[in-house]
């Protein structure tokens, strides 16, 4: 492997797209998976995505690009994030979109480091 990879965001051709129209792609580098989130407007985790993929929230680090996102965590406290701001939040916790405007959301997820 080489000690430089690259990968673009735009150009992926396999997005997930969720039953509201939202979608979201990731790419793979050898430590670091990032994925980016277009959210239209009254999405929400527990409506849109967890339903069509079966699958529980995991923990996620994220950085908002633009609009607004609430989120609430498992023990049911709740952070409104929005352009600039990053944010951790562990398992089982539920987000949505709040506005009229998407909301645009990069998150990274390390992977086993492989030597």
């Amino acid at each position: 492997m080489s000690d430089i990879v690259v990968e673009n965001l735009e150009k992926m051709v396999n997005p997930r797209r969720f039953i509201d129209g939202s979608e979201r792609v990731v790419s793979e580098l050898p430590s670091l998976c990032v994925g980016r989130g277009v959210y239209q407007p009254g999405w929400r985790w527990s409506e849109h995505a967890g339903p069509q993929t079966g699958e529980n929230s995991v923990r996620h680090v994220g950085l908002i690009e633009s609009g607004r996102m609430t989120i609430r965590a498992a023990d049911r406290t709740e952070a409104t994030v929005g352009p600039g701001d990053i944010f951790e939040v562990g398992p089982g916790h539920d987000a949505w979109v709040i506005g009229n405007e998407p909301c645009v959301a990069l998150d990274f997820e390390p992977r086993p480091r492989v030597d």
